[in-house]
């Protein structure tokens, strides 16, 4: 028989291991772990001469307390230290969530991420949240209202010196072997009505863009348009899931995708084509982390 004194035991330490839990995952693992992802990719037709360093950063979301000014410079110091020959911003600027995140302004923001550095340069594409904002509150949503909430990180991109991608293709030579780098709009840019968007990436005509067969990688912020994707770009980026944000023995209970965990996170390869989903690095919706902290993506391609 279990004693009174046994039941009060449990009891409370089951609260202490809730308390425990809580405090880990709402402020440990999202706002003071900092991880960096290590890949190693050869894509099918990438020359064998050509290395190729990146870095990936994605889903900043800055705002306080978790992803502010000091946790921002500490990513651009990580990021830089690792040395890439290239480093890619995969959108989703601002604040994604709004239950107690102050955001950091933009200017701000910029200051810091002018500080990274690669010889190849600095390239960045937009994600949903910097299309139509922090939460879908805003209703109704037009083309020029989510362009006008875009032109706000368009600008804060231009201020740090890193080049929009957004629909744009630039070829680039490494090494003297040239490689393509593609980079599209939100899938979910423009919200219709409920889960009905109105996508922003114009994928076909940045590949009609292509003028060679130097190989190509593609940066765009939703992986649900991996299946879309041709064997012709060897490397598929994106962000946007979080990793789902909580992540257990390799599966995501939650994850924002029309394709569940196929596409949640990490390296994934499909007909021989390859795709790397960062967790990101600040949270959204909730302001949760637990099994999938905030990264910093390096891939070594070749």
């Amino acid at each position: 028989m279990i004693s009174r004194r046994g039941i009060l035991k449990t009891l409370a330490g089951a609260l202490v291991g809730a308390f425990g839990f809580a405090g880990y995952a709402f402020s440990i693992e999202p706002g003071h772990r900092l991880v960096t992802t290590r890949y190693r990719i050869r894509p099918e037709g990438w020359p064998d001469a050509m290395k190729l360093r990146i870095a990936v950063i994605s889903d900043l979301h800055a705002s306080e307390p978790q992803m502010g000014m000091k946790r921002i410079e500490e990513v651009v110091r990580h990021t830089n230290a690792l040395k890439p020959d290239l480093i890619l911003l995969l959108g989703d600027y601002g604040v994604g969530q709004t239950i107690y995140a102050r955001a950091v302004p933009t200017a701000d923001v910029a200051r810091a991420l002018s500080g990274l550095s690669a010889p190849l340069g600095r390239f960045g594409i937009l994600g949903n949240h910097d299309y139509w904002g922090t939460s879908l509150r805003g209703w109704p949503y037009t083309e020029k209202k989510v362009n006008e909430t875009a032109q706000k990180y368009r600008d804060m991109l231009a201020t740090a010196g890193i080049r929009l991608m957004e629909n744009d293709t630039v070829r680039l030579t490494h090494d003297g072997q040239p490689f393509w780098l593609i980079g599209t709009g939100s899938m979910i840019a423009l919200p219709i009505k409920a889960r009905k968007f109105r996508s922003f990436a114009d994928l076909p005509g940045q590949l009609a863009r292509i003028t060679d067969d130097a190989p190509a990688i593609l940066m765009a912020h939703e992986p649900d348009l991996f299946p879309t994707v041709p064997k012709r770009i060897g490397l598929t980026l994106s962000g946007h899931t979080h990793g789902g944000q909580v992540r257990l023995f390799g599966y995501s209970p939650i994850t924002p995708s029309e394709f569940g965990n196929r596409y949640a996170y990490g390296h994934i390869v499909e007909d021989g084509r390859n795709l790397v989903v960062s967790g990101g690095l600040g949270t959204s919706a909730f302001p949760v982390r637990f099994g999938v902290p905030p990264e910093i993506v390096l891939i070594d391609l070749g």
